[in-house]
């Protein structure tokens, strides 16, 4: 196969993640007990008060591989109110973003008691995000009018917003990110809308029976790119071990976009779709939190060896509140 027509569509297959990547990339990190990353509704929602700290890395044998750093936490503060902070740090080759997010939460009780689970969340996050351009390691004799040869960058302020409806063992979340349109003033942007808005749905039951140690916990993620009209799905499934010192937990994700590129493989067109596999494990000791992420990019074309890894560091710390009375690991 011509190797211009395999980097043609590795272009169009990874541009379906990074294409107008602007805020904190959608991976699996919410897996990790991580939803807060994702849905800025659940900023104080879960009975404990949570810090999570992720590292992820693609293509450990690339020079300027991808790789992204997050800090958050959210807490819940006085009986409605929740609060939340993230810092993030993306880097892909040249291009890379720097950014933080404020958030605060609303949250509305239905339940009978303090230990039912009724609560229905609504989350507004306020993000300034730095995009940058590194071109000082660009070839000087390569004459491009476009490349200044210099550290350009561009700074915007976006905002997500989101709502969760907790409900014993089920859990439903919608969040629009990106609401502004925002021009970016690199030389990219020209080509580049500044409709960057993602819609994204989730939900999630967990399954267990009772006086079982096990639960059981499928679920899906939806999201919707509006300006380009691209989509992805992920199926997920998790099990948990409730153990002495706290609980074992695993699971897999399969995503796939709806979208795909066309490529010549001999004399025959073909179509590849992006799809990865991702498997998670993960252990809650006490208040700690340990989990690791490998995903691996599935079909005939795909750089390097396809990998990626990712580790998440978490602590919980009191809110004052008791765990309630339901199979919800999202919130318990």
């Amino acid at each position: 196969m011509d190797i211009k027509k395999v980097y043609l569509v590795l272009f169009v297959l990874l541009s379906q993640v990074t294409y107008s990547q602007d805020g904190i990339p959608v991976y699996s990190d919410y897996l990790s007990d991580n939803l807060y990353l994702l849905h800025p509704s659940m900023a104080g929602a879960a009975s404990s008060n949570q810090i999570r700290l992720t590292a992820r890395k693609q293509w450990f044998d690339q020079n300027e591989a991808p790789n992204m750093q997050t800090l958050n936490f959210n807490a819940r503060i006085g009986e409605r109110s929740g609060l939340g902070g993230i810092f993030f740090n993306d880097k892909n080759g040249y291009h890379s973003q720097t950014g933080a997010y404020l958030t605060y939460a609303h949250h509305i009780m239905f339940s009978r008691s303090e230990v039912d689970l009724n609560q229905l969340s609504f989350g507004l996050s306020f993000g300034l995000i730095q995009s940058r351009l590194d071109e000082t390691q660009f070839d000087p004799l390569d004459f491009d009018p476009i490349i200044a040869g210099i550290i350009q960058s561009s700074s915007y302020f976006n905002v997500d917003a989101g709502l969760s409806y907790n409900f014993l063992n089920f859990s439903g979340h919608f969040t629009v990110k990106n609401i502004i349109f925002q021009n970016r003033e690199l030389n990219s942007a020209d080509y580049e809308s500044s409709n960057q808005r993602k819609f994204i749905i989730s939900g999630a039951y967990a399954f267990a029976n009772y006086g079982s140690s096990w639960t059981y916990e499928p679920s899906l993620m939806y999201q919707f790119q509006e300006r380009t009209k691209e989509q992805i799905i992920d199926i997920n499934g998790k099990v948990y071990r409730a153990m002495d010192f706290g609980k074992l937990w695993g699971g897999l994700s399969y995503r796939r976009s709806f979208d795909g590129a066309e490529y010549l493989n001999g004399m025959e067109v073909e179509n590849q779709k992006l799809q990865y596999l991702t498997a998670i494990l993960g252990v809650s000791f006490n208040k700690f939190l340990f989990a690791y992420t490998y995903s691996n990019q599935m079909g005939n074309i795909k750089f390097s060896n396809g990998s990626f890894h990712q580790i998440t560091l978490g602590f919980d710390f009191l809110s004052g509140r008791e765990p309630y009375d339901c199979n919800c690991p999202a919130i318990n």
